[in-house]
């Protein structure tokens, strides 16, 4: 079942940033990043976010969270994160499935890390396609996708 959280909830937040860190530190190491901003992003930043954040439960869990934010011309994947738990159980495709329902825009954004082989398949396999690659200031290259 896929809801949206209140985010501004402090108990809430916490469930969200659990779901983050667990995800983030598997993606730290897939990128084999040592210094990881999202690893560093606060409770605060959560609670204070105007994002829209929803949530898939499992099992009366939080398993796995999509961060939304939506301009007027595009609609931004900001984070997309499932409980290593949870992984390889479809969560992260009926997550994005949902946003491209519930969300009308006609052209849809995500970045991700290029050594992130699993979520760069993922949003392929969604008709994502590749525009642009860069290497940040904390070492990363990342790789930006788009559908239209």
């Amino acid at each position: 079942m896929i809801k949206k959280l209140q985010n501004t909830d402090i108990e809430v937040s916490k469930k969200i940033r659990s779901v983050f860190q667990a995800s983030y530190a598997v993606e730290a190491q897939l990128l084999k990043a040592f210094n990881f901003p999202p690893l560093k992003r606060p409770l605060e930043n959560y609670r204070e976010s105007k994002t829209d954040f929803f949530g898939f439960i499992k099992k009366e869990e939080l398993a796995g969270v999509i961060e939304i934010n939506p301009k007027d011309d595009h609609t931004r994947i900001a984070s997309l994160v499932i409980d290593p738990h949870f992984f390889r159980q479809g969560i992260a495709g009926q997550l994005i499935e949902f946003v491209f329902n519930a969300y009308d825009s006609n052209l849809f954004i995500v970045e991700t890390g290029v050594d992130n082989g699993p979520a760069v398949g993922l949003y392929k396999k969604f008709g994502f396609i590749e525009v642009t690659q860069w290497d940040t200031d904390f070492g990363i290259r990342k790789i930006r996708l788009e559908r239209r």
